[in-house]
C-alpha cells in the first residue's frame, strides 16, 4: 500500500526532509539530557497516577476506577521521508504504538503540527490524511489537533487510551528467569541515513517504511493473555538504551545475544560500511556506561540506532515462550527471542 502512494503524482514542492536537520526519533532529545532534567522536577503525589514520571515509562496512565484507566502519550518529530502521506502514517504510528506497549487501546488522537507556511496545503492534507488512516486502523479517532507556523516541519500525536488498571505493562517487571523478545526488526534509522547519503541498496527503504507503518496492535493483542513482565516499545534511544532503561527499572541483568537481533534488508551491510546516524552518539553517551559488548561493531550499531515506531520488546516467563512463539507464528507476526534476564545489573550484548 504506502509503496503504491510513493508513486502517486504529486504538487511540486521541497522535499520534506530537506526543510529537517534530524527526522524522525533520532531527533529526540538526547536520552541522558533528558535523564538530568527530569530528575529535576519533583512527581506528582496522586494515588490514581499509577504511571508518571516516577519512573516514567512510554506514556502516563491515570486510574479512573477499578475498572478503567486512560494512557496519555504525545509524540511527534520532523520528516524523515518526503512522502507527506508515508510521513503522516509513520508520525501516528510511532505515537500510537506508545498506547499498545502500555498494554493499552487507542480511544482518541489529537494532532500536533508545526508546518513551514510556504509548504503547500495539499502536502498538509496528505501529512494529516496519513495519519488518519493510521489512527482508525488503531482503532481510535482523530479528532482535532494544534498547529503552528515554524521553519521545520514537525508532526505528531496526542494519543487517549484506554487499559485496566491491573493489565498496565511497564519497564518495570522482568524477572531473572524471563526471556526477551522482540516484534520487529533494527536498523531504520541506519536506512534512512543510507538514503540521506545516497548509499541504501535497492528496497532499504520501502521495508522500512513497511516496518515503520506497521502498528503494533496485533502484537499487544498476542501478547495481552501471557501477561508478560515487562514491556516497552523500541524507539529513538535504540535497543541498548531501552534495555538499559527495562534493566535499571526491573533491577535486574539484561543480556542480549547480537547474532539474533532481526535486522531490516541492507541494514547490516550498511552498519558494516559505517553509514551511522547523529542519534548513536548520543545513544552511546546515554547507555554504553551499563552496556558490556564484545558483540561484532555492526550488530552493536544496530543494537544503538534509534528506531523509529520499532517493535516491542518483551520480558516474559521462559516457560511461556515456546506458546509465546507458536501463538505469533500461528498468526503471522514477527516475533524474536533475542535474550534473557538474569540477576545482576545493566547490560550485556553477547556475540
Amino acid at each position: 500500500m504506502w509503496a503504491d502512494l510513493l508513486t502517486v503524482p504529486r504538487v511540486e514542492t521541497v522535499p520534506l526532509t530537506s526543510l529537517a536537520r534530524a527526522g524522525g526519533c533520532a531527533a529526540k532529545y538526547a536520552a541522558a539530557r533528558l535523564e538530568s532534567v527530569l530528575a529535576s522536577l519533583v512527581p506528582a503525589d496522586a494515588e490514581d497516577l499509577l504511571v508518571g514520571l516516577d519512573p516514567a515509562d512510554d506514556a502516563a496512565v491515570y486510574r479512573l476506577d477499578d475498572e478503567r484507566a486512560l494512557v496519555f502519550t504525545v509524540d511527534f518529530f520532523p520528516p524523515l521521508v518526503d512522502d507527506p502521506r508515508t510521513f503522516g502514517a509513520i508520525a501516528a504510528t510511532n505515537a500510537l504504538n506508545d498506547v499498545f506497549a502500555m498494554g493499552g487501546r487507542p480511544l482518541l488522537a489529537l494532532s500536533v503540527a508545526a508546518f513551514p507556511e510556504e509548504l503547500p496545503t495539499e502536502s498538509l492534507g496528505d501529512i494529516i490524511a496519513g495519519a488518519d488512516e493510521r489512527v482508525r486502523a488503531a482503532g481510535a479517532v482523530l479528532a482535532g489537533g494544534h498547529t503552528i507556523r515554524d521553519s521545520e516541519p514537525k508532526y505528531g500525536l496526542s494519543v487517549v487510551g484506554t487499559v485496566h488498571p491491573q493489565a498496565v505493562w511497564s519497564k518495570a517487571g522482568a524477572r531473572p528467569g524471563d526471556a526477551l523478545f522482540l516484534t520487529k526488526p533494527l536498523g531504520t534509522g541506519i536506512v534512512l541515513q543510507a538514503v540521506r547519503e545516497g548509499k541504501a541498496p535497492g528496497g532499504a527503504l520501502d521495508a522500512a517504511i513497511a516496518s515503520m507503518v506497521e502498528l503494533s496492535d496485533a502484537a499487544a493483542d498476542a501478547l495481552r493473555p501471557f501477561s508478560p513482565s515487562a514491556v516497552t516499545d523500541v524507539t529513538g534511544f535504540g535497543l541498548l538504551g531501552h534495555a538499559h532503561e527495562l534493566a535499571v527499572r526491573s533491577g535486574a541483568r539484561v543480556v542480549l545475544e547480537a547474532a539474533t537481533l532481526p535486522t531490516l534488508p541492507g541494514a547490516l551491510e550498511l552498519a558494516e560500511r559505517g553509514v551511522l546516524t547523529g542519534g548513536d552518539r548520543r545513544n552511546r553517551d546515554f547507555a554504553e556506561p551499563h552496556v558490556e559488548s564484545d558483540a561484532p561493531r555492526a550488530l552493536e550499531a544496530l543494537a544503538y540506532d534509534p528506531q523509529t515506531a520499532g517493535g516491542l520488546l518483551v520480558s516474559i516467563p521462559s516457560e511461556r515462550a515456546a506458546v509465546l512463539e507458536a501463538t505469533f507464528s500461528s498468526a503471522g507476526l514477527a516475533l524474536t527471542r533475542i535474550g534473557a534476564v538474569e540477576p545482576g545489573s545493566g547490560v550485556v550484548l553477547r556475540p
